[in-house]
């Protein structure tokens, strides 16, 4: 057991692993995009103004109080008189740290000192933010995402520390330098690394989402075992048609599989409603096809996926690199549009459909709902401020459309007005109806690759998005 588990009282683990009437016109309008620039804390809903933080570097009496406060943790010797010193520095950046330290020692008997100290620092405590007291490390997050206060100078090298005493296998995401990540945004997600060989059926020593790699497929005829009413993602590549029931991916999060003569990556965010399916032969020549895995860490409640060949992190949301050889060769791996809808609707639009076979080829077997409601609530992680244009739970259709502009499409909405025999489209950007489900094209030219997510997730990872929305009375 690792010295931080060892170290704190209560140590918590969190398991990792959307409706409105037709619409009455058949012109859709659209919102204005959000801008470029987040709007200041003032303007957040829910937050209360940003704290003014200092340019420039840290005390040295600081620096030298933080890496003792974290590296004698680390070691089980605690000195906690360097946390006075922490605090009495008033620099809101620090704020990061308590709440990256709020992460491992929740409900410990360090919980009220970070607190007390995180108030000193940021002028927002739980006599004054009683979500503090409630979910100390999440308001802490949201707050400090929310308000988008710079890291500390030396952030990142100090997280690694306390994140790789935790999961020494993240140590390469955290030792490139060049990575384009913003660490600020860097949670843990309860779990560990899956860095199984390709193939690999046995479940991870310390605790993993194990990916699930090539699995037997079965017609849609000895796809009974699933009933009509379930969600499935179905993906169609080539001449072939797949569709990967849900229950399934909530177990594993993460597929690699070949469909259509293309090699696929395909993950599945449970916090973020998404499934995406990336094809992973379409790296450069001289780059080894990627074997996709979960890493165990979030970004902002989006899973943090990497390959396993390279322990270089892909962006989950749009498949860009932005870590280790793949962000240095400038990979962006390119899209196939999952549609997502019930296992009777797409069967009967794609008689030819295969499915995952029962137990997944490894003799698992799955129950019906593996997440019980877990997300019924909201976002179980921190996600900061959220684009108040939908509920934060929306399910959308997102797209990037031909001129580089990012649209969402409200699914409830376009469903009932495709269902009325209304158009929906904005601009060049056509959505049509699929087994259920929705895709979507260019205006008389070729699909755009596409995928269905939480309003929330959309949003933070496309900012400048445009909303398509029905026209009202």
């Amino acid at each position: 057991m690792n010295r931080v588990v060892a170290l704190v009282t209560v140590f918590v683990l969190v398991a990792v692993g959307c409706a409105s009437g037709p619409a009455p016109s058949a012109e859709p309008t659209v919102t204005e995009p959000m801008p470029t620039e987040r709007p200041r804390a003032s303007q957040v809903p829910g937050f209360p103004p940003a704290p003014l933080a200092p340019d420039g570097p840290l005390d040295p009496a600081v620096v030298d109080a933080l890496d003792t406060y974290v590296t004698t943790l680390i070691a089980g010797t605690l000195e906690e008189s360097t946390l006075d010193t922490i605090a009495a520095s008033k620099d809101p950046r620090l704020g990061w740290v308590i709440a990256d330290l709020l992460r491992f020692l929740q409900g410990s008997r360090l919980q009220d000192s970070l607190l007390d100290a995180f108030a000193a620092l940021t002028g927002v405590g739980p006599a004054t933010d009683p979500a503090l007291a409630a979910s100390a490390w999440g308001r802490a997050s949201d707050l400090m995402i929310a308000w988008d206060v710079p890291a500390p100078p030396g952030y990142q090298e100090l997280k690694a520390q306390l994140f790789v005493s935790v999961g020494p296998d993240w140590e390469p995401f955290f030792s490139d330098l060049d990575a384009d990540i913003d660490w600020r945004h860097v949670s843990w997600g309860g779990v560990f690394i899956d860095d199984r060989p390709l193939g690999a059926t046995e479940l991870c020593e310390r605790g993993c989402i194990p990916a699930l790699d090539d699995p037997p497929l079965t017609p849609a005829a000895a796809g009974r075992w699933y009933p009509d009413e379930r969600i499935v993602f179905g993906i169609v590549v080539g001449d072939e048609v797949l569709a990967l029931p849900r229950n399934v991916m909530e177990v594993h999060e993460m597929m690699n599989i070949t469909l259509g003569g293309r090699r696929l990556g395909i993950p599945y965010c449970t916090l973020c409603g998404s499934a995406q399916a990336y094809f992973t032969d379409s790296v450069p020549s001289g780059i080894a096809t990627p074997i996709l895995r979960t890493s165990g860490l979030l970004v902002r409640s989006n899973k943090v996926m990497y390959d396993l060949v390279t322990r270089s992190v892909l962006d989950t949301f749009t498949g860009r690199a932005v870590s280790g050889p793949l962000h240095d060769a400038a990979v962006v791996l390119e899209q196939a549009t999952v549609v997502v809808t019930t296992w009777g609707e797409w069967k009967a639009a794609h008689p030819e459909t295969m499915i995952v076979a029962s137990d997944g080829g490894i003799g698992r077997s799955y129950p019906l709902d593996p997440l019980q409601g877990r997300d019924d609530a909201g976002p179980i992680f921190p996600i900061g401020g959220v684009d108040p244009r939908l509920p934060v739970q929306a399910n959308v259709v997102g797209v990037v459309g031909p001129d580089g502009v990012p649209v969402a499409f409200p699914v409830q909405q376009a469903r009932s007005a495709l269902k009325a025999g209304r158009e929906v489209s904005l601009g060049e950007v056509v959505v049509e109806a699929d087994g259920g489900g929705l895709r979507v094209r260019v205006r008389g030219g070729d699909e755009l690759p596409a995928h269905q997510a939480f309003w929330f997730a959309w949003s933070q990872f496309h900012p400048t998005t445009l909303v398509w929305t029905p026209l009202t009375p």
